[in-house]
């Protein structure tokens, strides 16, 4: 475990990383926590949430932490969480993964509820590079499908992208609806509506690349279905043409010892006369249909 203990003016934060069970247990019990909630900081895959737990405040957040261009698909697998207790005087971070974005948190905090939205604010920042990165993926299938490299394109890693997408929105979701149910002092409001719109704002991110990549692979199912329509259509004009020709040709193809047709001088070439009559004919009803 490494712990980190920083005294401010009016309270002090420890931040703990990679507890056990029973150390975590040990550092809580002079505060009087409730050794349940302990299990929800060691669940890996446990959403963000906010309860108030006697004067303390229990809060959870994750922060985006895989690889963009991964194959990773489920919220533990692309984000790891970090708990909070807090109460006017003391604040207590617990994470199993270590974060850089708090190494780099400095300056004056009044009170816990401000380090909070900061460290929020530093959270929510680890979400901007997904969303950049799915922006360009949607940009290279755009063109994979509309240029005409749809040989380019890849269902497979559409898929994989959109489960990211879903996976960030729904993170993104509670954490709004956790932001609306914080209660802060009043000079924090300002930093708490900041926040608001910033998970707003990212939030209308991922849903505007699932809207263009349900639309994009609708487009893209529909070229291919269109293209496998265009060869049918050539099979069927095709099978137009050579069935009768086919039919004439068994015809005079069977073996029978009385077919006056076959003693007769210009037989070979009427046959074919007949043969391209019925193609020039099928040739013009066909374009009369404006079928070809």
């Amino acid at each position: 475990m490494k712990e980190n203990r920083i005294d401010f003016a009016n309270f002090q934060w420890i931040d703990l990383e990679n507890p056990k069970l029973a150390e975590l247990t040990q550092i809580i019990k002079p505060y009087g926590l409730n050794p349940h909630l302990l299990h929800d900081l060691v669940q890996v895959g446990h959403l963000p949430k906010l309860e108030k737990v006697g004067e303390f405040n229990f809060l959870i957040l994750r922060a985006f932490s895989a690889k963009p261009n991964g194959k990773l698909t489920t919220i533990p697998e692309l984000s790891n969480k970090i708990g909070f207790f807090f109460t006017d005087e003391i604040l207590i971070s617990v994470h199993q993964k270590p974060f850089q974005f708090l190494g780099e948190i400095s300056g004056h905090f009044e009170n816990p509820e401000s380090l909070i939205l900061k460290i929020t604010e530093k959270m929510l920042a680890t979400y901007e590079a997904p969303a950049n990165w799915l922006s360009e993926e949607m940009d290279h299938f755009e063109s994979d499908v509309f240029l005409g490299r749809k040989k380019r394109f890849s269902v497979e890693q559409l898929y994989f992208a959109k489960a990211k997408a879903r996976a960030c929105k729904k993170v993104l979701n509670l954490t709004q609806i956790l932001l609306l149910h914080l209660s802060v002092r009043p000079s924090n409001e300002a930093q708490l509506q900041d926040l608001m719109e910033s998970v707003s704002s990212l939030i209308l991110q991922f849903e505007d690349f699932l809207d263009e990549a349900n639309s994009l692979l609708n487009i893209y199912l529909s070229s291919n279905s269109q293209k496998t329509n265009e060869v049918m259509k050539l099979l069927t004009v095709f099978s137009a043409f050579f069935l009768p020709l086919t039919f004439l040709v068994g015809v005079y193809g069977m073996n029978f010892k009385f077919m006056p047709e076959l003693n007769w001088e210009y037989g070979y070439y009427l046959t074919w006369g007949a043969m391209l009559s019925i193609s020039i004919a099928i040739f013009i009803w066909f374009k009369l249909r404006k079928i070809i």
